[in-house]
């Protein structure tokens, strides 16, 4: 479903990914993990078209799409939320799905987006102010819903438990594992938590300062030395 082949991303003097390969398949679960500065989310921002890659290739659904703008890549089935949520403002809660939907499957579904509300639990906030007046889990759930409407085959997940405590952060696990199911998704997360990797992907790759220093289960990805060193190391600091 999603191959990249020797993807390097340079910002100036400074190289934020170097020579990144790995591939997965339909309906996978990656975890990608590395220490903050590692380049995940700059490797996210890549692969949905935010940042352009200065070499190598990006493959979904068998076409190249390096040089293909945000909505192409949507209209694909690639879906994305941000680490820190981003409600459009002035807007409610379903206008906000309803714009997520226009702009990424190119027409107004009422039926999946009253349906994605029930799903993410925000049925009853559906007529609020999605800037104002939703609380932290809430806006959350609206991140991922937003990237529900508009039809994905792959949903990028950027730190979407940071800042939950545990019990919060169990119940985000199993609805997302409810989603993956649901709508046959590939997911790749980003988290720090090494339970919540272990526990929610079958894979996960590692990176530290912009390369991959690891791939394979989370069992086997932990125990590597030198993600032991970059990566749970700095974790705990």
């Amino acid at each position: 479903m999603l191959r990249l082949e020797d993807v390097t991303v340079r910002f100036g003097g400074l190289t934020a990914l170097k020579d990144v390969s790995f591939a997965m398949g339909a309906g996978e679960i990656l975890g990608l993990v590395g220490p903050n500065g590692a380049g995940k989310t700059t490797l996210f921002n890549t692969i949905s078209g935010l940042v352009r890659p200065k070499t190598g290739r990006i493959l979904f659904a068998e076409r190249e799409i390096g040089r293909l703008p945000l909505h192409a890549r949507a209209r694909l089935g690639l879906g994305r939320t941000f680490q820190i949520p981003q409600p459009m403002h002035h807007l409610t809660v379903r206008e906000n799905l309803t714009v997520a939907q226009v702009f990424g499957a190119g027409k107004a579904d009422a039926a999946r987006v009253d349906e994605i509300l029930e799903v993410m639990e925000l049925g009853e906030h559906a007529e609020r102010n999605a800037a104002t007046e939703l609380a932290l889990q809430e806006l959350k759930r609206l991140e991922i819903a937003k990237a529900l409407a508009t039809n994905p085959k792959l949903l990028l997940l950027d730190e979407v438990l940071a800042g939950l405590e545990s019990k919060a952060k169990r119940r985000f696990v199993d609805k997302l594992r409810e989603l993956h199911e649901r709508y046959k998704l590939a997911i790749v997360i980003v988290e720090h938590d090494i339970e919540t990797i272990s526990t929610l992907c079958s894979r996960a790759v590692v990176l530290n300062f912009g390369q991959m220093i690891a791939d394979g289960t989370p069992a086997e990805v932990f125990r590597n030395p030198a993600v032991v060193e970059s990566y749970t190391g700095a974790a705990d600091a």
